[in-house]
């Protein structure tokens, strides 16, 4: 099979723990281009969070794409067009509020290219180092959140929000929910995910989803995995997920990408 896209989550999967792109992964993603092969960066990060990842891997130069906010905006690199958007309306938003409020749970949105949230906690921290945004502080989410957004998410310890996921879809079945890590329970419009995402814009390119690997490491991941042809989980994927991929290969910290690219893309 001669792949013609290659899609890659970006945290734990791409990037090392300390959030960058190994040299190893840098040189053979840009040989997969100079081969003709799109590099796609599908992340629930905020586009602005992933545009110097792409520009380092010179997508721009290659006329290559963004999937941000795990499917709800898709972009062209090279003239930070977006060809699509889908966002939560204000009612939704308020809805999910009033949600974390019942269930004891932070939440978050994004409004301005900033992380707004009625509270502190750890896991906003950690938002806020992965995506190096400001994080505003208000004294009413709902007053401040007076227009639509991409997504919310939930935060709260692993353990519990693992409870709060099963509740939430069955609470609110008109909404796309997925786990991006195991304390960001993520929340989007119906149909938004990365595979509806992926999908257009391979449609767009004419490219077949079995032309399409796809490279991830947890649950908001799960349906590009399964939609490309070639379905791949670095090694430090999440457990229950292990067996939803056609191959797992070496984790994000040990060039887990690089193995896929040499062996289906360089070989």
């Amino acid at each position: 099979m001669q792949y013609k896209m290659l899609v890659l989550d970006m945290d734990d999967t791409l990037l090392t723990d300390d959030h960058k792109i190994s040299d190893l992964n840098k040189k053979v993603l840009l040989e997969a281009q100079a081969k003709g092969v799109y590099v796609v960066l599908a992340s629930g990060r905020p586009t602005t969070a992933m545009i110097a990842y792409a520009k380092e891997l010179e997508l721009d130069l290659n006329d290559s794409y963004m999937i941000s906010f795990n499917g709800a905006i898709i972009s062209q690199v090279k003239d930070d067009l977006v060809l699509f958007e889908q966002k939560l309306t204000v009612e939704q938003i308020h809805a999910l509020y009033d949600y974390s409020i019942k269930m004891k749970t932070h939440i978050i949105t994004y409004l301005d290219d900033e992380i707004i949230s009625e509270t502190d906690s750890e896991y906003i921290e950690i938002e806020k180092d992965i995506t190096g945004m400001a994080h505003r502080k208000v004294s009413s989410f709902k007053d401040y959140v007076d227009r639509p957004a991409v997504k919310c998410i939930l935060l709260e310890n692993p353990a519990y929000l693992k409870e709060v996921e099963k509740d939430l879809l069955a609470a609110m079945p008109h909404l796309s929910v997925s786990m991006s890590k195991p304390f960001f329970l993520e929340a989007a419009q119906n149909g938004i995910d990365k595979a509806a995402s992926l999908k257009q814009l391979a449609d767009r390119l004419g490219i077949h989803q079995s032309e399409i690997i796809a490279v991830g490491n947890a649950g908001n991941d799960l349906t590009m995995i399964e939609y490309a042809g070639l379905g791949v989980w670095v090694d430090n994927v999440a457990p229950e997920l292990r067996d939803k991929a056609n191959l797992i290969v070496s984790s994000n910290n040990n060039d887990g990408v690089a193995e896929v690219v040499q062996k289906y893309i360089l070989n």
